[in-house]
């Protein structure tokens, strides 16, 4: 895995990767993710480092832990990622955008057509 040079600590990176992988089906509901050790070796880190990223995931109901077996993704998973991921983009990332396409004088209206052009080319 590479991490992005983004002061970003590298256990939310790990966070960031599971809940993509979620969101992307990799991993289902109720199914085993790797365990701390196996996805340490994979991304080349500390298992430490992995464990905070798992101790995070699941403070936040993510994933939970079997005892003995292993840590395995919550059924709502995916649902509180995205509830959690669009507050962060209304909350956190539009504002500033939209106080830039204030200041270059972009409409609502070119940045509907950004958009459905983006979605029209991405299928």
């Amino acid at each position: 895995m590479t991490f992005e040079e983004n002061n970003k600590a590298i256990y939310l990176q790990i966070a960031d990767r599971i809940c993509d992988d979620i969101m992307h089906g990799k991993y289902d509901p109720d199914t085993r993710i790797p365990s701390v050790r196996e996805y340490a070796a994979s991304v080349e880190v500390n298992a430490n480092t992995v464990m905070r990223s798992y101790e995070r995931l699941t403070n936040k109901g993510l994933i939970f832990q079997k005892r003995g077996i292993g840590f395995f993704v919550s059924p709502d998973a995916k649902e509180k990622i995205i509830i959690e991921r669009s507050d962060d983009l209304m909350n956190r990332q539009l504002p500033p955008l939209f106080n830039l396409m204030r200041y270059m004088g972009i409409t609502p209206d070119q940045l509907r057509d950004a958009y459905s052009n983006y979605l029209d080319n991405s299928k």
